[in-house]
């Protein structure tokens, strides 16, 4: 929903509520001190409720991803809200009244009641999720289970390439990286470190091709790509990665804000983690795709990380032996 459809929303409540003053018998305005101190006092336990929600619905978004508090950007959402009941306070502080009553519980439990409904209604789907269903059977359906006719599945795929170029894949598994950024470059190489002594990524050949007639294109072509982690002093490791290209558009369309306004206030972090939540439920639930996707999440913005470590970090916890595993091949 867009500011004016918000705004003009939120004007015709003003009005209803003007319409219940003026109408009402029972409500008299003689003492303008008593009704600032009460609005005021509502309004902050409306928000102290408010603010309890949401601190739950962040508390579990970090408990799921593992990301850190970030503390400027709690800041920026919350600030007004904060200021308003930081006002709200003081007007009550100023005239020497209660800040809580025993009617803020029993307000609590009310919400708590009407909100009810809410949990037990089926989930409103959103953006992020929209972004993983349409990603998971406009693409992941098509390139990961065998189609019962010319396409074999991905992990044999793999397996044919390793046959054809003579290396061995320790994890069959698409990784897929979620950049902190977004940003998704042509090539993974562009998050390798100047550093040599660090591991690094390698375009190699991709793997076959798959041709499905899709949406009435014929033979449209879908390409997975084979990388290679080269280590200073020890084995090659082969794998297949490449990044998530809802994010990637997602990434695009920020990058342009003033054309898609209605995105301009958009918790891109809120996004990325219904995204990733909703995909990994989808990857989970299909027996064709489960055990065959991984996703790796990797922090671009953080210097110290190297992708190329990550990934490697990632096979070790999904194959531990890995090292006997690519050994074998020589």
């Amino acid at each position: 929903m867009n500011n004016n459809k918000l705004y003009f929303i939120y004007g015709i409540e003003i009005l209803f509520v003007l319409g219940l003053s003026f109408g009402s018998q029972s409500i008299h305005f003689e003492n303008v001190q008593k009704w600032a101190v009460v609005v005021a006092r509502y309004v902050a336990y409306l928000l102290m409720i408010r603010g309890a929600h949401e601190a739950c619905v962040y508390g579990y978004g970090v408990l799921q991803t593992q990301e850190e508090i970030n503390v400027g950007r709690v800041w920026r959402r919350c600030r007004t809200f904060v200021v308003l009941l930081a006002a709200s306070l003081a007007c009550v502080l100023y005239c020497e009244q209660r800040i809580i009553g025993e009617e803020f519980l029993l307000l609590f439990i009310a919400h708590l009641i009407v909100k009810y409904p809410e949990v037990e209604q089926p989930p409103i789907i959103n953006y992020g999720m929209g972004m993983a269903y349409s990603f998971y059977e406009g693409y992941l359906a098509h390139i990961i289970p065998s189609d019962g006719g010319r396409f074999v599945g991905f992990q044999e795929n793999m397996s044919i390439y390793e046959s054809a170029q003579g290396i061995v894949f320790p994890v069959k598994r698409l990784f897929l990286v979620i950049t902190r950024s977004l940003y998704c470059p042509p090539d993974l190489k562009h998050f390798n470190k100047s550093d040599s002594s660090l591991p690094h990524l390698e375009a190699c050949k991709s793997l076959e091709d798959v041709e499905k007639d899709v949406a009435g294109v014929k033979g449209r072509t879908y390409r997975n790509s084979a990388y290679v982690i080269y280590r200073p002093g020890r084995r090659a490791v082969y794998l297949s990665a490449e990044c998530a290209t809802p994010l990637h558009t997602l990434y695009r369309v920020l990058q342009k804000k003033t054309v898609y306004e209605e995105l301009a206030d958009v918790d891109s972090r809120e996004l990325v983690r219904d995204f990733c939540s909703t995909l990994r439920s989808a990857v989970h639930k299909n027996p064709e795709s489960r055990d065959k996707c991984e996703l790796v999440f990797y922090d671009d913005l953080d210097p110290t990380q190297n992708l190329a470590d990550v990934l490697l970090d990632k096979i070790r916890e999904l194959e531990p032996n890995f090292e006997e595993i690519i050994s074998k091949r020589e």
